[in-house]
């Protein structure tokens, strides 16, 4: 319960607890752009182990460490390989040409994931016609795909026709502890695959602000230079890096009581005539829902009228995401709003 409402509309909408406040109240902090924030600087190295990484950046956002790690990976003129529906397509503001020049080459891939024939098929031969690509990226969850896990052997795949063409691969990984937890796979084995590592911690983490970049030591040393010149860089950020590092230690392990409550929640709509969920049910926290004859619009409004807030994403679909602010009695509250309404 979140502000008198059960908020399934995206675990972005989480808000530090008690002890979160505390670590953030408490927090050291320094001149980060002077390299005096210590806090930040463990966070940074504790994460990038944490990914088998030899080094990280700090950021604001996801949509930064995404766009920093296009601006390290490619040149004005490249093309980069992408999903269709991708975060950095879809949601990023056109970020890619705007900020880097780069051309978004898209792949239809099966819930945001394309395989290696795909991929190779989509790479243009060297012509002085054809924008060449540089840099192929993956989304692990797939937002969009409904927090869909990218299979282990379906990314080596995919990473050794990019390698083949010497191409260099980014992972989107915003929900990739979800990926992480739901498989029992270590984030390090996930992340080996890829030159450059985008990770959340005001999503399902709970932190209220920040993402990280994570790769080498020469593309993380780009990355901060480009972090400067996009207006990212912080001062005494060290009271959101403490909530990084305390969403870290207290709220990574509890993602599966949220996956939990997904697929609860999938199998109650599942029973019901009017709407449709996806029959494979949901790998993480993320379910979407066909409202049928139901305009989306009016049946979240007639949900929030009864303290349900979903988010609409399409004339007929909504949204729910699982997060550490809904418990499992209010997912049962959750199916008795549809039972009434539908």
């Amino acid at each position: 319960m979140l502000n008198g409402m059960i908020d399934l509309r995206s675990d972005t909408i989480t808000q530090p607890d008690g002890g979160m406040r505390d670590a953030i109240a408490n927090a050291v902090v320094g001149d980060d752009v002077l390299g005096d924030d210590t806090v930040v600087q463990e966070l940074e190295q504790q994460t990038a182990e944490l990914l088998g990484k030899e080094a990280a950046v700090f950021v604001p956002s996801g949509t930064m460490a995404n766009q920093l790690a296009i601006r390290v990976n490619t040149r004005p003129g490249n093309a980069i390989l992408l999903d269709a529906n991708s975060h950095i397509y879809f949601y990023e503001a056109g970020a890619p040409a705007a900020l880097a020049g780069v051309q978004c080459k898209l792949l239809t891939g099966d819930r945001g994931m394309f395989t290696a024939d795909q991929l190779e098929a989509a790479i243009p031969p060297i012509d002085n016609h054809f924008a060449q690509p540089s840099l192929v990226c993956l989304e692990n969850t797939h937002n969009r795909g409904g927090g869909t896990i990218w299979p282990l052997e379906q990314i080596q795949s995919v990473a050794e026709v990019a390698r083949k063409y010497n191409l260099l691969l980014h992972l989107d990984g915003a929900r990739l502890w979800n990926a992480s937890i739901a498989t029992g796979i270590k984030e390090a084995v996930y992340a080996s695959m890829f030159d450059t590592v985008s990770v959340c911690f005001s999503k399902g983490l709970g932190a209220p602000v920040g993402s990280l970049l994570a790769g080498s030591v020469s593309a993380i040393e780009k990355a901060r230079f480009y972090r400067k010149q996009q207006g990212g860089a912080m001062r005494q950020v060290g009271i959101l890096a403490e909530a990084a590092r305390y969403a870290l230690e207290h709220n990574r392990d509890r993602l599966v009581e949220d996956h939990k409550n997904c697929q609860i929640l999938a199998k109650g709509l599942a029973g019901l005539s009017g709407i449709e969920v996806d029959a494979e049910g949901p790998e993480t926290n993320m379910l979407f829902i066909n409202t049928g004859d139901h305009a989306a619009t009016d049946l979240a409004n007639r949900l929030e009228g009864l303290g349900v807030r979903l988010l609409q994403t399409g004339p007929n679909t909504l949204r729910a995401v699982t997060n550490l602010t809904v418990s499992r009695r209010e997912i049962s509250d959750v199916l008795s709003a549809f039972e009434e309404l539908v």
